[in-house]
């Protein structure tokens, strides 16, 4: 198998993609802990068998001394480049997006890790805010319910691709066990950060679709801007600090 620039798809800090036909192989770059690929394979596993359209993983394994996992290449347009292309179809694509993801919170995955233990740690891993706040933030995560569905974790448009074949999600390598207004407080504060001018509409169409009070949702957004802190890129840290800074919403 040969990787090339030419057949590079994207690539990241830990990572490499590339193309293989009707396939890709996202190779992990040296140094990489062994328990990145692997917990990824095994998450986006079980995502799987939940009956979602997501990329099949076909193999795992170990390519010139370098993990990789070979999966399903899905091409076609990100929900992203349509809204971009086509805003006069905005409300249409965010009724399509906001549907998609009541549709992964309908799922269930009782194996995967639970997001309140993920955020738990990220919190407590902060070194940015006084232990004051840590407990606070720690108390209000303990206080809320405590729920099971299936949580994307960093679902954007970026992430939802349309093809001949249908609506596929991908990036599945956050997905938790949890409580769905938190997947949608993170998905409102992604959103907030890359596309301010739907954020709110977004989170109001979530609300009144599944009923859900939106001063509930607004409840969890110190809890998770907290939490998204320790992989925050720089020109996001001080977004989220604002909104870690949060109190109560009358």
């Amino acid at each position: 198998m040969t990787f090339s620039k030419d057949n590079l798809i994207a690539s990241s800090e830990l990572v490499e993609v590339y193309k293989c036909g009707d396939t890709c192989v996202k190779l992990f770059k040296e140094g990489v802990r062994k328990t990145n690929p692997l917990y990824e394979a095994l998450t986006h596993s079980r995502v799987e068998d939940t009956g979602l359209r997501v990329p099949v993983i076909h193999e795992l394994s170990v390519i010139d001394g370098r993990w990789a996992i070979h999966m399903d290449l899905i091409e076609g347009k990100t929900l992203a480049d349509l809204m971009k292309e086509d805003p006069d179809n905005m409300d249409k694509y965010l009724n399509d997006f906001v549907d998609i993801q009541l549709e992964i919170h309908s799922k269930q995955v009782p194996k995967l890790s639970k997001l309140k233990d993920k955020m738990s740690r990220q919190i407590n891993s902060l070194t940015e805010i006084d232990d004051v706040k840590k407990y606070e933030l720690l108390t209000r995560l303990e206080s809320m319910p405590k729920h099971t569905k299936l949580c994307h974790g960093n679902f954007t448009p970026e992430n939802v691709i349309y093809n001949e074949k249908g609506i596929y999600v991908v990036d599945w390598i956050a997905a938790r066990q949890g409580n769905a207004s938190a997947d949608v407080g993170r998905t409102y504060l992604l959103l907030s950060l890359r596309y301010p001018e739907i954020a709110d509409k977004y989170l109001n169409l979530f609300c009144e679709k599944t009923k859900t009070s939106k001063k509930y949702v607004q409840q969890w957004l110190p809890i998770v801007a907290a939490a998204h802190l320790p992989d925050a890129k720089p020109e996001e840290h001080d977004f989220l600090m604002k909104w870690v800074d949060v109190v109560e919403y009358e």
